[in-house]
């Protein structure tokens, strides 16, 4: 499959992010799109990301434009540095995704682009390559980007607002390593470094292995910590679990964050939990899944506004003051604001975090995915699905029954006993996704393992056979 755009950024397989395709793109890109007179760039830790980043490079600067490399730093650092500067910016990361794959991620000086400035892009692919007929761009280093995201939340939140904490950073592959323990020790915190890897580890913040969860499990227990933090691959999606090493899924730190940020509006896609409808925001709006959906309902939304995904990242739309000083808004997915955010909580309230989540409303989520299932493929069996009742009772073998389906971004089926299914096939990898809420976590995830069960056995039938497989 070539590189395409999914839920957030350009991704596909190394081998296929060739000169050629890496080129078409960058070019496509300022071609279409303002650029403020330079071009940021940063990567994340994969083995593939140092050269593709110096072709976009190249790329810029053959078209008459300067380039800032910030090297190897958090998305969020990077957006935060080139939305300040007015200029725009291209971030090469895969993201959470296989070690084998690759992508980019674009941004106007506003910000994230937009799905239909997406479009654009891919249109321009097939137009004359721009020629520059003047002098090529500049080229200059920045190692200050770093420091300026790590004094963003200690000026806002202070330096002893995390004292007396026993936090363990898992570091794996993160290209948010260094950087997120050393502005939760600017805090105050005490930090415990945890598996540190010179391999790259794909870390799915929606999709944590069993073989990670015992890992959080042991490391709570043996080191007595407070809580766990780290983040995927490029540092815009946070993972958080508890003092028991239980993960905290990324719709309940948002309203959470939400909360302690003083917002009033929530934007999050459909998927998300529902405990959040019950937590006193004057307004819920619902969205199709991924970041562009997020900010563009931000942008029209009136209020204390906030965005935030089931995977954790989470968005500001507001100035806002907190204990120590003013934190500006920052359009793009942020790790650093809901750890933060949920570790100020527990030393506020001299509370674990699983304390403070049991006085939310009672609604757990679960999700997981399946591997190796075009998006091609995921899709007709959404089609499918859609349309057709019985093959959802037989998909399901649930004895409750349906209440009402949504079909905003896949397929999202309501139960007569409160339980929600979500399914969707992942617009940035050949993954099927599915998300389950329930009334209890346990309920939740037997409920997954059931429908993921069935959901292979379905798809295995469909993808060998031409017939109707339900």
């Amino acid at each position: 499959m070539p590189p395409k755009f999914g839920t957030s950024g350009l991704r596909g397989l190394v081998t296929e992010l060739t000169d050629e395709v890496i080129t078409a793109y960058t070019s496509s890109f300022l071609k279409v799109c303002p650029h403020g007179g330079a071009v940021h760039i940063a990567r994340d830790l994969r083995s593939s990301s140092p050269k593709i980043a110096k072709i976009v490079s190249d790329v810029v600067q053959k078209m008459g434009v300067d380039v800032v490399d910030h090297g190897a730093i958090p998305t969020p650092a990077l957006a935060l540095v080139a939305i300040g500067a007015g200029q725009a910016a291209i971030m090469v990361t895969g993201s959470h995704i296989p070690a084998d794959r690759n992508g980019l991620k674009f941004y106007s000086p506003t910000g994230e682009i937009s799905k239909s400035t997406e479009t654009k892009i891919v249109f321009a692919l097939n137009s004359t390559i721009y020629e520059n007929k003047g002098p090529v761009g500049n080229y200059s280093r920045d190692k200050s980007s770093i420091e300026k995201y790590i004094n963003r939340y200690i000026n806002a939140f202070g330096s002893k607002i995390l004292s007396g904490m026993r936090i363990g950073v898992y570091e794996h592959s993160s290209v948010s390593r260094d950087s997120l323990k050393e502005t939760l020790l600017r805090m105050g915190a005490d930090i415990i470094s945890l598996e540190r890897t010179e391999k790259f580890v794909s870390v799915d913040t929606e999709a944590i292995d069993n073989e990670t969860k015992t890992k959080l499990h042991k490391w709570c227990a043996m080191l007595h910590l407070d809580a766990i933090v780290s983040t995927d691959g490029d540092g815009d999606r946070p993972l958080i679990a508890d003092s028991q090493g239980n993960l905290i899924p990324g719709d309940i730190i948002g309203p959470l964050a939400a909360q302690v940020l003083g917002a009033n509006v929530i934007c999050t896609p459909v998927s998300s939990n529902t405990a959040v409808d019950h937590m006193g925001f004057s307004q819920i709006i619902r969205t199709k899944i991924g970041s562009p959906f997020v900010i563009e309902a931000m942008e029209t939304a009136d209020g204390k506004v906030v965005g935030y995904e089931a995977n954790g990242g989470f968005l500001l739309g507001f100035n806002t003051k907190m204990t120590h000083g003013k934190l500006h808004k920052l359009m793009t997915r942020d790790s650093f604001l809901p750890i933060i955010t949920s570790l100020t909580l527990m030393h506020k309230k001299s509370k674990s975090l699983n304390s403070i989540i049991s006085e939310l409303p009672s609604r757990f989520t679960a999700s997981g995915r399946l591997q190796d299932i075009s998006t091609e493929t995921g899709q007709n069996f959404i089609t499918k699905l859609s349309y057709n009742s019985l093959a959802r009772s037989n998909l399901f073998s649930r004895e409750v029954r349906e209440h009402k389906i949504d079909l905003t971004d896949g397929l999202r089926v309501f139960f007569e006993d409160g339980v929600i299914i979500h399914l969707r096939p992942s617009g940035n990898s050949p993954e099927f996704r599915c998300y389950v809420e329930a009334q209890t976590l346990t309920f939740a995830e037997k409920i997954l393992q059931s429908t993921c069960e069935q959901i292979a056995s379905h798809i295995s039938v469909y993808k060998s056979t031409t017939k109707d497989f339900l």
